[in-house]
């Protein structure tokens, strides 16, 4: 991708461009406006997710907006529900919600935790500071030494 596109692509703000391995470290506060976009992204999908919960309570079992709330927030917090659903719909919904909420943990913290991995393993990568042979070529071996360490 060229600069001029990422500097116009409309979704460039959210979703920066990371550095590559030969690129210096990122100031911290380019690691914190990472990490407070994915946090911010990751709260937004599990209250779309809770929303999804308490509509499916609601329809399929017939519970008040509390008790939907309360159903779809142990789901989703992975505790369990605390009333069993009365009605097939509500069993089918139930279950399929609780799968798509334990991979929806997984993702989340994924995604969450991205910017720390991705911190992490740059700041590894980097080249040493005060290596004062950085940059000089190896000295080659020998033909004849080769034959004596053989």
């Amino acid at each position: 991708m060229t600069k001029q596109k990422a500097q116009t692509d409309p979704l460039s703000w959210l979703f920066p461009r990371l550095e590559h391995r030969g690129q210096p470290l990122a100031p911290r506060w380019t690691f914190a406006r990472r990490l407070a976009i994915n946090v911010a992204l990751g709260l937004a999908i599990i209250l779309v997710s809770l929303v999804v919960g308490m509509i499916g309570y609601r329809y399929f079992e017939g519970m008040g907006a509390i008790k939907a709330f309360g159903a779809a927030a142990m789901i989703l917090g992975g505790m369990g529900p605390y009333s069993e659903p009365t009605t097939n719909g509500g069993e089918t919904f139930a279950g399929l919600y609780a799968i798509y909420c334990g991979l929806l943990l997984i993702g989340v913290t994924g995604l969450i935790l991205s910017p720390v991995f991705h911190r992490v393993m740059h700041q590894l990568h980097l080249p040493d500071q005060e290596d004062p042979d950085e940059g000089k070529p190896k000295p080659k071996r020998s033909s004849s030494a080769k034959r004596d360490s053989a």
